[in-house]
């Protein structure tokens, strides 16, 4: 595999936008579908099964592969409820797949006996009793980013990743390319349906939506930034963003661009030394800054790269609206900001391409481990903290090609949400930033876990190793988990780990927790805890 191979793998790993912790399915009878999955009956797989190593190995992170006593692939919200009844009865831990995206061991922890299994319920429909789409939650996002637009030209603002699945990556939010434009793809969530169990271990079937009156409303509310594996098994999301009304589909959600223009601008790292880090990337973040309040759309969709200098290049990434009169003077004047004063050349490359073709572009997940360590930043990170990515980014040799940073622009629409409507808090970042390694070989797992736990450390040391929520810093996004968060070895600021990823919505999702999870039978490394 070639060095530019792996920029492509690690930076869709590093955007992606969520892991998957739950799915299901449940398309009302009567819709119109657009993209129905076939329904069959239940398949238990064990361990003598030839298709065990299939369906336990799915994971992307290759760091964690589970060994439970049997997968379940499900196919109707009937049969993920007799799943559930099944654990309660046996008194088997579940977890649930979507994607199977999920950072951490979540759903491949030894401690799991059972997995839920749905990524065959895919289904895309037309639901005209509640006036919404319904998304089988098994879908991955290519095939809801492909169903939308043929079918209706819309689009839901989620992740650039096109195999992970929404299951769990609308419950944590969810953000990508069009955030900026049109907010989270949990801020587009009318209602869920949901496989919980009460506190007399009853398996029931419950939707929620957004609506005031609905004695259910908290349940929705908890799955627009909740993060899955939290209250239950989500059968499907109903997706109509606030505001839309009538009885088409075309009109329920967004609408993307025709086409993106795109820039990939290329430094060669044995150009740069220190000052030119520092000054490339102090570049990136004033342009933010200085044009928009954290709420404004600014029409540029921007990221870099920080690949480690064995790579050779540090790497942006634009994306422009195509359709835009102004849009290659706008990309023109941003990239001559960016390398204004940097007194190096640079390689540009641009494109314009049909929204869809470029959507569903980036490459699948990989067969290799991972660590990442993400950030909301409310301002760009100080020259200090450059200067310590620097020096990690440009000491060691051949095995750390997988090491990098990432920091891109994060607010816009999103950030014209208050707090508390969503349960997703982090409405005051104005940039999404990730420290990660990735590596192929089993035996370089100690070496690079390290370098990127020990990287974060660093870079948040005047804060207790970890990105404490206030003036510099948001918090953590639950859909890219970080059990270090909970670790007090790693988290030194005496904060709790949940204060990082929910902040003043904890309380509440703990009140759902008791409602829906008294029993606690959905849990994990950082799910919510109904009592604590």
């Amino acid at each position: 595999m070639t060095p530019l191979t792996r920029r492509r793998l690690l930076g869709g790993s590093i955007v992606a936008g969520g892991s998957a912790l739950v799915g299901g399915i449940g398309v009302p009878g009567g819709a119109a579908a657009a993209g129905c999955a076939p329904e069959f009956g239940a398949v238990s797989v064990g361990r003598d099964d030839p298709r065990y190593q299939e369906l336990t190995i799915r994971g992307a992170n290759r760091r964690f592969t589970g060994t439970p006593d049997s997968v379940r692939l499900v196919n109707t919200p009937a049969q993920v409820v007799e799943a559930v009844r099944d654990a309660r009865r046996t008194g088997a831990r579940l977890a649930v797949r979507s994607g199977g995206h999920c950072f951490e061991d979540f759903v491949d922890s030894p401690e799991v006996r059972l997995v839920i299994d749905v990524s065959e319920m895919r289904g895309i429909s037309y639901d005209p009793v509640h006036r919404a789409i319904s998304v089988q939650s098994g879908a991955t996002l290519g095939q809801l980013y492909r169903t939308l637009y043929l079918a209706w030209g819309v689009t839901l603002p989620a992740g650039v990743c096109p195999s992970v699945g929404i299951g769990g990556h609308l419950a944590g939010g969810g953000y990508g390319t069009l955030a900026l434009r049109h907010g989270l793809a949990a801020d587009h969530l009318y209602g869920v349906e949901v496989v919980v169990v009460d506190a007399s271990g009853r398996v029931r079937t419950v939707v929620a939506t957004r609506a005031p009156n609905d004695p259910n409303r908290d349940l929705w509310w908890a799955h627009t930034g909740g993060g899955g594996g939290n209250f239950g098994v989500v059968t499907r999301y109903l997706l109509r963003s606030p505001g839309a009304t009538g009885a088409s589909a075309a009109a329920l959600l967004p609408r993307p661009p025709a086409t993106l223009l795109h820039a990939a601008v290329n430094w060669n790292w044995s150009d740069i030394n220190e000052q030119i880090f520092l000054h490339l990337v102090h570049n990136f973040c004033r342009w933010h800054e200085e044009h928009g309040d954290g709420t404004t759309d600014t029409g540029i969709d921007a990221g870099i790269f920080l690949y480690h200098k064995i790579n050779g290049q540090i790497q942006l990434g634009v994306n422009v609206d195509g359709t835009r009169p102004d849009a290659d003077a706008l990309l023109t004047g941003y990239l001559a900001a960016l390398s204004d004063g940097l007194g190096i050349t640079n390689t540009e490359e641009r494109s314009v391409t049909p929204w869809l073709k470029a959507t569903l572009s980036m490459p699948p997940a990989g067969d290799y481990s991972f660590k990442a360590k993400d950030a909301f930043l409310r301002t760009g990170w100080t020259g200090e903290q450059l200067s310590t990515l620097y020096r990690y980014l440009s000491e060691g040799s051949y095995e750390f090609y997988g090491s990098n940073a990432f920091i891109g622009y994060f607010g816009g629409k999103v950030n014209t949400v208050d707090a508390a409507s969503t349960a997703m808090a982090h409405r005051d970042a104005r940039f999404a930033s990730v420290i990660q390694s990735v590596w192929f070989t089993p035996g370089q797992e100690t070496k690079l876990l390290t370098w990127a736990r020990e990287c974060y450390r660093d870079v948040y040391a005047s804060t207790g190793g970890v990105p404490v929520p206030g003036e510099a810093y948001s918090g953590t996004y639950i859909n890219y988990p970080d059990v270090d968060i909970a670790d007090p070895a790693w988290n030194r600021s005496g904060v709790p780990w949940h204060a990082f990823y929910y902040r003043d919505n904890y309380p509440r999702l703990q009140r759902v927790k008791r409602t829906y999870d008294p029993l606690d039978v959905f849990h994990h490394g950082l799910s919510v805890r109904a009592w604590e």
